[in-house]
This record gives structure tokens, sequence and C-alpha cells, in this order.
């Protein structure tokens, strides 16, 4: 299934999307509830690669909303946002659409390791979601959140578990636990009864937090 946007893009759902949904909401009461009231939604996969890993380096520790006005800033600075055209406009530019000094460095690091091909996206397809992270967070500026959000937008992997993501973790909190605090253990736990469709259990308590859907 795919929806057309106004541009002509078109929005692809994962395949595995449907089975994923049917599953989690027939397992878990609370899930079934989360998914009915978001409605039809899933990640958008857009732009590619390189473009998906400037977003994440946006969007690393702040939030949905502050991310997006940052890129909207950045894409006016540098259009096609290719690595030569980041390179090109220059750290000075990134910093005055309110990117942080850091991840300024981040971005252009990005932008040099692609354009010397230390990176090959097109074998990325046949790792596993372990490799990729391993192979990504060798990049400087690229933890392990950076790479799970990767697999979560741009390769549309079916079972991330992003056990650093504030989201994540603030949504389980309000769901399952009444909004108190919760360990890595006990969202481990809780989520063995998603497996195999952890994406899609965390894109739905991420949906219960925000009408904004999440982009990278």
């Amino acid at each position: 299934m795919s929806k057309v946007l106004q541009s002509g893009m078109t929005e692809q759902m994962p395949p595995y999307w449907k089975e994923a949904v049917q599953e989690l909401a027939r397992r878990d009461r609370i899930m079934k509830k989360l998914i009915t009231a978001a409605g039809e939604s899933y990640p958008v996969k857009r732009g590619e690669p390189f473009k998906t890993l400037i977003r994440s380096i946006i969007g690393q520790q702040i939030s949905v909303k502050a991310a997006e006005s940052i890129w909207l800033r950045f894409k006016e600075a540098c259009p096609t946002c290719s690595p030569v055209a980041v390179i090109k406009t220059g750290a000075e530019k990134f910093l005055a659409c309110g990117l942080s000094k850091r991840k300024t460095e981040y971005v252009m690091d990005l932008a040099s390791n692609f354009r010397k091909k230390n990176v090959h996206p097109e074998k990325w397809v046949d790792m596993s979601n372990e490799e990729i992270i391993a192979d990504l967070t060798r990049i400087r500026g690229i933890g392990r959140w950076t790479a799970e959000m990767f697999l979560i937008f741009n390769l549309h992997r079916p079972n991330v578990l992003p056990l650093d993501d504030a989201g994540l973790i603030k949504g389980i909190s309000t769901a399952y636990f009444s909004g108190e605090p919760v360990t890595r253990m006990e969202v481990r736990e809780l989520a063995s009864n998603w497996q195999p469709w952890c994406t899609v259990a965390t894109w739905y308590l991420w949906r219960s937090l925000t009408a904004i859907p999440v982009e990278y």
C-alpha cells in the first residue's frame, strides 16, 4: 500500500507492517489501544542514506519539533543535501541554521566520509542490524541511537528497539507503568512480547506521545 504526496513522491508502507500490526494487537491489549488511537501510520522512507543520516544527526537529543525546524533551515541552505553540496555550503551556514558546533562538525565529517567513499551503503541491505550499527558507528557523531534511527527510517528494518530513545522510554512509562520510571531490563522484558516487530511497537509508542509523525 502507498500514498501519493503532493510532490508526486510515493510513501511506501513497509512490507511487513500490516502483519506486524495485527500480531501486536493480538498479543498486547495496551499496544492494541495505541494502534487504534493512532490509526494507519508508518515511518516514511525518504531520501538517500546520506540525507537520512544528516536528519538523524540533527535530531539527536532535541524534540521532533525543534529538529524539523532546523532541518527546514538546513534544506534552505543546502537544497540538494549531497556530500559535495554540504562541503561546498560550509560549516558557517549550518551554524546559522541552528545546528550546534559539534553537530555541524559531525555533518561535515559525514559528508567527507561519503565523498571519500569510506562508507558503502550498497552493502547495508545484506547486513544484519548489528553489523550495520557497527559500520555506521565508526563515523564520528554517529552513535548507536543514530544508527538505529537509520535502520528504522531508511532501511525499514522491522525489529529495532532503540533503548536510548527518550520517546520510547517515555511512551512505555506512560502506557505501561502509569508514568513511573522504567528500567532497561523492564523495557527488554516488555519488548520480548513484541518480537520480531519492535520497530512497529516503537513507532506506535512514539505516536502515542505526539501527533507529529516522526521522520529521519
